[in-house]
């Protein structure tokens, strides 16, 4: 059997648990990534859910900050959840004004734009490229996406794809999963549930990078 590819998890703060069992779901070996030597180690990025702010002091502060971005900038594939989108975006609205990113995916993000801890919902999410052969037949339909203290995109360059959309009632849609080459990101957890298509998206991009 041939062994899958080895995905790390930064592991500084936020859902690392989560994310490594369901990359395990979907045939990769996660590891935990809490240094510059374990990126040498991984073929691809989860940077998880969790508070952005913290997150990226903790990554100055370990001298990691520099690393992270040296090897998205060499073509490492990283995806981001919620605040792994944040971390992942070149420009981030209502950040603090010292606060640093990993960046890479042209797009602009409002911190917590769908409000406070007890604003979080669950919503229904139609996701573009879910690798059909991957997933199985009753798995086909929306996502169950779950917002936390979540961002959203406001505006997107012109290399990057839409994935998906929320679409509310009275509001008009907003930008919730986007891709742009090696780099993809979620403002939602798909961590926090069952359903393992996203992960398995990633996992495809890892695998055709290798």
């Amino acid at each position: 059997m041939t062994a899958g590819p080895r995905i790390g998890v930064l592991a500084l703060q936020g859902d690392v648990r989560e994310h490594a069992h369901a990359l395990e779901s979907v045939g990769a070996e996660p590891l935990a990534v809490g240094s510059a030597a374990d990126l040498t180690r991984i073929h691809g990025l989860v940077i998880p859910g969790g508070e952005s702010t913290t997150m990226s002091k903790i990554a100055v502060r370990d001298g990691l900050i520099g690393p992270l971005r040296e090897a998205r900038a060499a073509g490492m594939p990283m995806y981001g959840s919620c605040a792994g989108m944040i971390m992942l975006a070149d420009r981030v609205l209502d950040a603090r004004p010292d606060q640093e990113f990993v960046g890479g995916l042209d797009i602009t993000v409002r911190r917590n734009a769908f409000g406070r801890q007890v604003d979080s919902f669950e919503a229904p999410i139609r996701l573009e490229g879910i690798p059909t052969e991957q997933a199985d037949a009753a798995d086909h339909g929306p996502l169950t996406a779950v917002f936390i203290r979540a961002p959203w995109v406001e505006d997107v360059g012109p290399g990057v794809e839409v994935l998906g959309r929320l679409r509310q009632e009275g509001a008009p849609d907003t930008i919730v999963a986007v891709r742009q080459g090696r780099l993809m990101a979620t403002a939602f957890h798909p961590e926090l549930t069952g359903d393992r298509r996203v992960h398995a998206i990633f996992v495809g991009m890892v695998r055709q990078a290798s």
